[in-house]
């Protein structure tokens, strides 16, 4: 599905970002969006809202006010069809806090693999392999967002699971606006607040967990053998940084369930449970996809670490700057938009190949 420098997702909506942490612009291309769809900067500025750094304590301090830009593929309010180029400026560089790190490599970060694949690296803010490469997703994610509502009825949202060791149970999707971690738990935010505290005080991290859904996806979307709808949606959320693991429906819970369990039976009146995560066989079922992600503690932390340099002699690393102590807590917008971005482009690869497609037999309740 992607180029050969693998910046591209998406076969018919296909979006190819461009741009580094540090660098004067980041945006995006996104190609195959359907003509004649109203789209204006206030539909896609409120998602990068959601994303953008220092918006509280618990985030990193770089001020961006993320402002996007359409530069093409739009004319009197309209999709042309044509390609839509997303631009987001950089305003709040400090490239002098990496000063330290220039000949030396961060453990955890992708600083000694992209030196050893490209001869080179951009040790500013990470460069290439910086979360703020993220932004432009959101902003094609808002596009694909609109097009999904409007054609289709879908929604796609997202909330936080986990904070490090603290699970956060589940009460209202009311609650997850309200607070700077997509919490679904108004009760639990003064704990996350405590911990994240400490967590800065100690210099040190933590991981997330991440639960993204999406209500009113059609039966029929997802492309077997090797473009299933599931499998690309796990391909896409890899794609994010820092996740190291995906999972469709029980995903790891599946291993202690029974077939009797695990299998979503059928009656007239819907599914009665949902377990395969609303895909079967790599095809959407009409019942909720769903999605859980966990991402790993940051890797920038202010403790020291043993590394290596250039020349391959000992070297201390302490990362300066302004970080996440959980980048987890912004990624539950980006993950949404991942997910949005997978759906656009299958909506458009099944009304390609299946549009004409016929069925003898209602769908069943609970399946669209």
């Amino acid at each position: 599905m992607e180029g050969m420098s693998g910046n591209t997702l998406g076969l018919l909506f296909a979006v190819t970002t461009f741009g580094e942490s540090h660098g004067p612009a980041i945006g995006c291309v996104i190609d195959g969006c359907p003509p004649g769809m109203a789209l204006s900067e206030a539909d896609i500025q409120p998602e990068l809202d959601r994303r953008r750094p220092g918006t509280s304590r618990h985030v990193t301090q770089r001020r961006e006010p993320d402002s996007v830009e359409i530069l093409s593929g739009v004319y009197e309010g309209r999709t042309t069809g044509t390609p839509i180029a997303l631009l987001i400026r950089n305003q709040d560089q400090r490239s002098k806090d990496y000063a330290n790190i220039a000949e030396s490599f961060r453990p955890g970060h992708a600083d000694y693999s992209y030196w050893r694949k490209y001869g080179n690296r951009d040790p500013r803010g990470g460069g290439r392999s910086s979360a703020r490469l993220t932004a432009p997703l959101v902003g094609a994610g808002a596009v694909a967002r609109k097009w999904l509502r409007e054609h289709h009825g879908i929604l796609v949202r997202g909330c936080m699971q986990q904070v490090g060791e603290v699970p956060i149970a589940f009460q209202s999707w009311e609650h997850v606006v309200d607070n700077a971690f997509f919490a679904p738990n108004a009760g639990i935010v003064p704990r996350l607040e405590e911990y994240m505290d400490s967590l800065r005080r100690s210099g040190d991290s933590c991981g997330a967990r991440v639960y993204v859904e999406a209500l009113g996806v059609p039966p029929g979307w997802g492309e077997p053998l090797y473009d299933r709808l599931d499998a690309d949606i796990a391909h896409a959320m890899m794609g994010l940084n820092a996740v190291k693991g995906v999972e469709i429906g029980a995903g790891f819970a599946s291993v202690t369930q029974r077939g009797s369990e695990h299998g979503d039976e059928l009656t007239p009146e819907g599914f009665a449970s949902n377990h395969a995560g609303g895909v079967l066989g790599g095809i959407s079922s009409g019942q909720p996809v769903t999605v859980s992600i966990a991402l790993k503690p940051t890797s920038s932390i202010r403790l020291p670490r043993r590394s290596v340099d250039r020349s391959g002699q000992p070297a201390t690393v302490e990362t300066l700057g302004r970080h996440d102590p959980c980048v987890g807590i912004r990624a539950t917008p980006i993950a949404e938009a991942l997910l949005a971005l997978v759906l656009m482009d299958h909506a458009l690869r099944h009304r390609a190949q299946c549009a004409d497609v016929r069925h003898d037999v209602a769908p069943i309740p609970g399946a669209i």
